[in-house]
């Protein structure tokens, strides 16, 4: 008994590691203690990991060191190791008692280590292997029992969990990280003015995500034949920008002579070296002079066209190995800046273009003031044409009419040679008026002097944008006239167009970007302030997105993106906005909301869009889509806010398998204090004997006796009180603190129920609640039957209660764990019966000895005529397959007169009694008998 209690204090304190901050080193050498210190025959105990070239290295283990080597050194090679190889393929324990007789464990460690007995078992949980966990002696022989066995195959199964919840809670840090930080480096790009504040801001996060600051950035020249130039480096770099750059000039690094920015460049992929001196491709020569040890070279590539390179690279003489998730990350970082740069270059380009072509007309136009001055005393229609220089030139009169128009301005008008001569100003001007303001000959005109943003008409009234300036004609100190020069400007408008088309939209899609996401959801956050109205931001993201992106390419992927756009454009409102957020992440705004029966219409509407397969060039595939959704005020006031709370609804709905939703939560993304302190709390429950049994009587109506009690466990907190059961016992199964409560459970109802019989009580049974975490332990079976044979309880007195939802998980399972407890002569209850998946197949199928008729029916039975047939429709089944039945919750004596005369006679519930403890049990109906 003593050895149980340590066993089960052990496997107690490993569960408490498992789920508090330990590192996994840290849990799983206390498994290896635990194994050591209870399979004592035992001289060797190693756990070890696989790697990434399909062996297993030693991870923990005791002893440190076997034969002068330490664990670590210990490699398990499968292609050697046939056993090792068998219980993988398996994920079987195999116990080898005799190892001459076996052929399969690999003869090196046999022979070297002297093993004459071996046990090798499988780290998995769900099928997923996560290591091996291997016992040996040095001479003598274990002589394991099966009971030995299975205690350590109940401490590898802690293992398993453990690796499991380190495996999963890293993937969820890294993921929430990454998504973070790409938000950061979006917005903080989004800020940048130059290009130079970019490449900083691509330098800090590239450098924070592989904590490397010797970052470099080379652009493509075009105007030196697309030569590479460095043009940045890291403030923070272990280089001087001096020196880097007089490094460069000395090397002169381009595509040409250098075969590892060639090979960038061509391929636009990444280049990862983590050893140049083991690699042809680097420029040895230019990796000395910069000292240079490895390198990772990420291309910057926009629509297509790569504008140059970030290198990362070592000095140090340590080499640089990091994961393909990290390099992902950069790449992602990479690519951000890309675009960024992108847009930066165009610009600046655009700039230069329109000061340049500003500069020239200003110039001109001062050519031809001066022109006009000098040649007021000659014929001005002939002498302004002849020096019209390509500008389009026409004179008016002081009327407004047309005295005149050079070749170049009637091409541009669409009119023939002097078609113009003599018609009003109107027809260029279309309408506007040119009149005389007074009496002393000065034409008043109502334009301003200069204009660089107006339209012209042709004369087939079509318009144009132009840029013109009236000029005065003067004869002495009098006005006579006005000329006005314009310029045809529709290509520069053209390119301000796009430049503003690039600024707002995703270029794949033609959808708006995050940027004009981000305004538009600001304005209509202001105006709901304003209104007291509320708004609604769907955030969406593609589930298998990437998988088709790696099978079919990218180019397939870019053709899936734009249908999935003009399928989420066609399931909105008109008033609502659909934008790319990057990757396959889609965001939908819907402003002025008024309910969130608007918003649920909507979000019915884009998972029906998705019902229907996607066609990309003859591939048929389906896609389906998570989302999630967040309110402005309820969940955030900012459209930053906004965004990252439907960011992070949309990955909990991620957890289930395509087209759901979440509306986000407080505390969807960290647990709440009160959950972490019964957490914490619970941990302390077993140590500290908190946790305590309540028994609620099972009675025959017709005989009125009691036949069983159901064991309810409570938890009397030292200073919340009494815990409701559905507050503490979800928080057990998350973190798996249900398996050895249950055990707890079990053993301490047999123990009573034992005790009663011993006592000369009635031989009355115990129903006792298998969670569903219980049900998944393959060492179920043994626990169970080890616990009868501690307590000295005949079976038949033990009833286990499983639900339909726990049947139907895991079938084969299921099966032939239910058929060995039958086998033992425990009685199986299917509890709650008809509120999960019924199905008549089990019923038939499984060893089922009774039904529990769930308390929902039960409350509603006498008012509620459909619960009432559908308990009827249960007893009248149960009694057709020969199982017992008994219903729950029954609290009125019309409720058990119903069942009673329908041939239901066993109950439970508060007509009867409420939960109570052992004692109360004993004093009030086993003792003196029902009341």
């Amino acid at each position: 008994m003593v050895k149980e209690q340590t066993r089960y204090s052990r496997l107690a304190n490993i569960t408490k590691l498992i789920n508090t901050k330990l590192e996994l080193r840290e849990v799983l050498q206390h498994v290896t203690t635990a194994i050591s210190e209870e399979i004592v025959q035992c001289d060797s105990v190693g756990i070890y990991l696989p790697q990434g070239d399909g062996t297993f290295r030693g991870y923990v283990g005791k002893p440190e060191t076997i034969n002068g080597m330490t664990l670590d050194m210990h490699i398990i090679d499968t292609n050697r190791d046939l056993l090792a190889k068998e219980v993988i393929e398996t994920q079987k324990t195999i116990y080898i008692p005799n190892t001459s007789l076996d052929k399969r464990p690999d003869t090196w460690a046999i022979e070297g280590f002297e093993i004459k007995s071996l046990l090798v078992l499988p780290i998995s949980y769900e099928q997923e292997l996560f290591g091996l966990v291997f016992l040996f002696d040095y001479g003598i022989p274990m002589n394991l029992t099966e009971s030995e066995i299975q205690t350590v195959e109940a401490y590898v199964n802690m293992a398993a969990v453990a690796i499991r919840n380190a495996n999963n809670l890293t993937h969820k840090e890294n993921l929430i990280a990454e998504k973070q930080l790409l938000l950061d480096v979006t917005r903080n790009l989004s800020m940048c003015s130059t290009m130079q504040q970019g490449l900083d801001t691509c330098f800090y996060y590239i450098a924070k995500v592989l904590n490397n600051y010797n970052i470099g950035a080379h652009l493509l020249d075009p105007l030196a034949g697309k030569r590479i130039k460095p043009a940045k480096l890291s403030k923070d770099s272990d280089w001087s920008e001096e020196d880097w750059m007089r490094t460069h000039q000395r090397v002169k690094i381009d595509p040409e002579n250098d075969r590892v920015f060639h090979e960038v460049i061509r391929t636009k992929k990444a280049i990862i070296i983590p050893d140049v001196s083991k690699d042809g491709r680097p420029n040895h020569e230019a990796c000395r002079d910069f000292g240079i040890k490895g390198m990772y070279m990420f291309p910057l590539v926009s629509m297509g066209e790569v504008l140059g390179v970030i290198a990362v690279v070592n000095l140090g003489e340590k080499m640089m190995i990091y994961s393909e998730a990290t390099i992902q990350l950069c790449q992602s970082i990479v690519e951000a800046t890309a675009s960024t740069l992108s847009n930066l270059l165009y610009m600046e380009k655009q700039e230069v273009i329109i000061e340049e072509r500003t500069s020239e007309i200003t110039f001109k136009n001062r050519e031809l003031e001066r022109v006009v001055a000098e040649l007021q005393q000659l014929s001005r229609e002939k002498e302004l044409i002849l020096n019209s220089a390509g500008e389009g030139i026409f004179g008016l009169d002081l009327q407004g009419n047309i005295t005149f128009c050079n070749p170049a301005g009637e091409a541009m008008l669409g009119y023939g040679t002097k078609e113009l001569i003599g018609r009003p100003a109107g027809v260029i001007f279309y309408g506007k008026d040119y009149e005389k303001e007074d009496e002393d000959g000065y034409g008043g005109r109502k334009w301003d002097k200069c204009h660089t943003d107006d339209v012209f008409y042709r004369k087939d009234n079509t318009s144009f944008p132009v840029e013109y300036v009236i000029s005065s004609i003067k004869e002495g100190e009098k006005i006579v006239g006005d000329v006005v020069t314009f310029k045809d400007i529709t290509q520069r408008k053209q390119m301000e167009e796009e430049i503003k088309y690039h600024a707002y939209f995703d270029s794949v899609t033609d959808l708006p970007n995050r940027v004009l996401l981000k305004d538009r959801l600001n304005q209509g956050i202001k105006y709901a302030q304003m209104n007291g109205g509320k708004v609604a931001l769907l955030y969406l993201d593609l589930d298998r997105f990437k998988f088709i992106n790696d099978t079919l390419g990218h180019t397939y992927g870019d053709l899936l993106l734009r249908d999935v756009a003009k399928r989420l454009v066609d399931s909105i409102p008109k008033s609502a906005t659909v934008s790319r957020q990057g990757g396959d992440e889609f965001t939908i705004f819907l402003p002025n909301i008024n309910s969130k029966k608007e918003i649920l219409k909507v979000v019915n509407q884009v998972i029906a869009s998705f019902a229907e397969p996607f066609y990309i060039k003859d591939n048929e595939v389906y896609i389906k889509t998570s989302i999630g959704i967040s309110l402005f005020p309820d969940h955030g006031d900012t459209s930053e806010t906004l965004i990252k709370n439907a960011d992070t609804a949309m990955y909990k709905s991620k957890e289930i398998s395509g087209n759901s939703y979440h509306f986000f939560s407080t505390g969807m993304d960290t647990r709440t204090f009160e959950i972490v302190k019964f957490e914490n709390a619970l941990y302390k429950a077993l140590d500290q004997e908190e946790l305590i049994l309540y028994y609620q009587p099972q009675i025959n109506y017709e005989t009125n006796a009691i036949v069983g009690v159901e064991a309810l466990l409570r938890w009397n907190h030292p200073t919340e009180g009494m815990v409701p059961p559905d507050e503490f016992i979800p928080i057990a199964e998350e973190t798996g603190l249900i398996v050895p409560i249950g055990e707890w459970v079990l053993r301490n109802a047999c123990m009573q129920i034992k005790e009663w019989h011993k006592k000369g009580f009635p031989q009355i049974s115990v129903s006792v609640k298998l969670s569903v975490r219980q049900f998944e332990q393959n060492n179920l079976f043994n626990t169970v039957k080890n616990i009868l044979k501690r307590t000295d309880l005949s079976p038949e007195f033990l009833h286990l209660e499983v639900t339909e939802n726990q049947i139907i998980k895991n079938t084969d399972v299921t099966l032939r764990t239910m058929e060995q407890l039958k086998g033992l002569g425990i009685s199986i209850a299917i509890d709650d019966f008809g509120t999960g998946y019924s199905s008549l197949g089990y019923l038939k199928n499984f060893p089922i000895s009774t039904l529990k008729i769930d308390k929902s029916f039960v409350q509603d039975i006498i008012k509620d005529d459909d619960n009432a047939a559908i308990t009827n429709t249960i007893i009248t089944l149960a009694q057709n397959l020969n199982l017992n039945v008994i219903a729950e919750g029954v609290e009125t004596k019309e409720q058990a007169e119903f069942l009673a005369a329908r041939s239901c006679y066993l109950m439970q519930g508060y007509y009867f009694s409420r939960p109570m403890k052992a004692e109360d049990i004993a004093e009030l109906y086993l003792s003196c008998g029902v009341n």
